[in-house]
């Protein structure tokens, strides 16, 4: 019998929340309710979940634990016996023991969603297809926010997550959609 996939969770905290309450402006504006979608299906199917909490450094930071945005939003929030991982850095790789818990329970397969597409999903995308798993990035279960670039031009969330997924498509991961991965659950 083949082994379930693993759906990682990244950083969907009320912190990106603030972001647009403050006047930030973002993409894929039901990538929430994907996701949500998507722990139903894995719940329901059995499928191991691993929820990434993103730990703020700095102390100006909206994701440091004393704050409000540190808090996850209710529609991700995990149930007993879900991991939450915490990391510091962009990468849920990185400083963090989820490789060795997915190696250690012989999970290949990777379903990554969650905030932000071209950052904290992207890297830790861009690592799991390096470290050999089989990465499944789903489309529209992440977002990223409008930007300015270092040479002053604006750069909207639409752009910024089409050439995300475009970079990472092929060679790091298989860039999916939530039906998808909830239909290949159904016949797994």
């Amino acid at each position: 019998m083949p082994t379930l996939p693993a759906l990682i969770v990244v950083d969907v905290q009320r912190a990106f929340d603030e972001w647009e309450a403050a006047g930030k402006r973002r993409n894929n504006p039901d990538a929430v309710a994907r996701i949500a979608d998507l722990l139903q299906a894995f719940r329901i199917r059995g499928a191991p979940v691993f929820h990434i909490r993103h730990e703020g450094t700095k102390p100006n930071s909206t994701f440091l634990p004393t704050r409000s945005g540190y808090a996850v939003k209710d529609e991700a929030r995990e149930q007993p016996g879900e991991p939450v991982i915490v990391k510091r850095v962009n990468s849920a790789f990185i400083g963090t023991d989820l490789e060795p818990r997915l190696r250690a329970a012989d999970l290949t397969t990777l379903i990554i969603c969650g905030a932000t597409t071209n950052h904290c999903v992207e890297t830790t995308t861009r690592m799991a297809g390096n470290l050999g798993f089989d990465a499944h990035l789903v489309r529209d279960a992440t977002w990223t926010f409008d930007r300015i670039g270092p040479d002053g031009d604006a750069h909207s969330a639409e752009e910024i997550h089409a050439m995300t997924l475009s970079n990472l498509n092929g060679e790091f991961a298989r860039i999916v959609t939530t039906q998808d991965v909830i239909a290949s659950l159904r016949t797994a």
